[in-house]
């Protein structure tokens, strides 16, 4: 296992990601299932957020007790799958700031090209989260975290549903330091830069476009 990367292996997550899979799968229902998924996976991706002690008054006493502290977080999806993603965040930590990053793929060289790129300020302030339903080459994905070290984010973590051998490589061996959250590692990339046996196109099936 490498270090900081962190494959999945909850029986929820497994099963959930199946059915995402599943040809037959509509767009409602695989939009649902990304939110679900990324909600038990930002669980696991939000383990060491720190805390402290506040005071707090129950029915029966005051006494102190751990509330996230410090830093605040940021969820930023490398467009457009990656909004599929973002209300998993939000939804464990709604007081999450969200940016964003464009990026396309050039259909000949599968390079990809940045159009777009508005981070929450100051970024350096705070843990930011990528998210992206899946690594494939790990083009994109450099280049977002490439995009938000520039922009001066210290503490990086990195978040997909199903991840290419070639991509989890070239992200890792690019940014060793930041921590990478993967729903299920699939087998390959085919000729066409795209995961098998994967799920299709995400951007596709969560927004039912072609």
């Amino acid at each position: 296992m490498m270090e900081n990367v962190f494959i999945m292996d909850h029986p929820l997550i497994k099963h959930k990601i199946s059915m995402l899979r599943d040809v037959n799968t509509g767009t409602n229902e695989f939009r649902k299932l990304v939110e679900e998924i990324g909600i038990l996976m930002g669980y696991e991706a939000l383990r060491d957020l720190p805390t402290k002690d506040v005071e707090v008054t129950t029915p029966l006493e005051t006494c102190k007790t751990p509330m996230i502290s410090g830093r605040k977080l940021a969820v930023i999806p490398v467009l457009r799958a990656g909004l599929g993603l973002v209300n998993s965040i939000l939804t464990l930590v709604p007081s999450a700031k969200v940016g964003h990053i464009g990026l396309y793929r050039d259909p000949e060289t599968h390079e990809p090209h940045e159009y777009y790129c508005k981070l929450p300020d100051p970024i350096s302030e705070r843990i930011a989260i990528i998210v992206d339903p899946m690594l494939a080459t790990g083009g994109s994905a450099v280049q977002a975290v490439d995009f938000v070290k520039a922009k001066g984010g210290k503490t990086i973590k990195f978040m997909c549903l199903i991840a290419a051998p070639e991509g989890l490589k070239k992200l890792h061996e690019a940014h060793p330091d930041v921590q990478i959250y993967v729903g299920n590692l699939d087998r390959e990339l085919n000729e066409n830069a795209y995961i098998c046996p994967g799920l299709g196109d995400a951007g596709d099936r969560i927004f039912g476009t072609k």
